[in-house]
């Protein structure tokens, strides 16, 4: 067993043990409708959501396998393809980050530079999260220590501005990574969704097909609210993947799997704790193995 899945199998613990204590072994068959019922609320309570429990539950009944092994092969068939992020040929991969105050986005930036920069690829960061002080000076700390570099204004800048001066420096000098931090945004807020847009649109203006991949960091732990925030994000900024962080402190790991089919969207990585390692990328076959309780 690797270091990487014994690391998210313990973040996911508590997930698996809340679906492991309704969830009946046996031949998929064999078990009564009681115990379905039992199983798709286990499901529910872990945050599957109900449509994608029920779709779950309808192609396990068909299986000849253990219901674990049943429910494991139906949620990786649900699953999107999760294709490999594709480089631009020329000029730096411009990666534009997004989602609302408290989901770890910061600091989910600056393990982001560190993973770069240890393939030994030269990284900038763009600041534009100007309406707080706080956050600027938190993700300079990772950008230092990721030894990458960071483009930042004065507080209150116009933050499409400061995405703009980055993807310049990052085409003037050769960077093969520029990283665009926004403002925690609330999803309802239209003004500052319209800044969102704003800086999306100056990001393709400063660079012709930018940004390459836009995504948005989720807090694990939020429910349905996670739903309604990657419903509004995908509308305004045009989501391409997500990053599900905080798992190791909720039993609502099924969150990653509604999301992820419900929006057609491949989860680019999760975490399931603060050090730089906690922060993986994700594996269906291993995320699916983790959550679900062993026979």
């Amino acid at each position: 067993m690797s270091s990487f899945f014994q690391r998210l199998k313990k973040g996911l613990s508590k997930s698996r043990e809340g679906l492991a204590q309704l969830m009946p072994g046996g031949k998929a068959e064999r078990l009564s409708e009681s115990e379905w019922m039992d199983i798709e609320d286990s499901l529910v309570m872990a945050d599957c959501g109900p449509a994608l429990a029920a779709e779950l539950i309808a192609r396990a009944k068909k299986s000849g396998l253990d219901a674990v092994d049943a429910l494991r092969e139906a949620m990786l068939a649900m699953l999107p393809a999760q294709t490999p992020v594709q480089m631009p040929p020329q000029g730096p991969f411009v990666l534009l980050v997004v989602g609302v105050n408290g989901t770890g986005k910061t600091t989910t930036i600056g393990k982001l530079a560190t993973m770069y920069r240890q393939q030994g690829k030269r990284v900038v960061v763009g600041a534009a999260d100007t309406f707080r002080a706080a956050a600027v000076d938190q993700l300079a700390v990772w950008v230092e220590r990721a030894g990458a570099d960071m483009v930042r204004q004065h507080a209150g800048a116009d933050p499409a501005a400061v995405a703009f001066d980055t993807v310049q420096r990052g085409l003037a000098r050769d960077y093969d990574v520029v990283i665009i931090d926004t403002a925690g945004r609330v999803q309802t807020d239209r003004g500052l969704m319209d800044e969102l847009a704003k800086v999306r649109r100056v990001i393709g203006k400063a660079c012709n097909g930018a940004p390459h991949e836009v995504w948005q960091v989720v807090d694990g732990g939020t429910g349905q609210n996670a739903v309604m925030q990657v419903e509004k994000f995908r509308e305004v900024a045009g989501t391409t993947g997500l990053i599900v962080t905080k798992l190791d402190g909720t039993a609502k790991g099924g969150i990653v799997l509604q999301l992820s089919t419900r929006f057609a969207l491949p989860v680019r990585y999760v975490g399931v704790g603060e050090t730089l390692e906690d922060l993986m990328p994700f594996d269906g076959h291993d995320f699916v193995q983790g959550l679900l309780p062993e026979k």
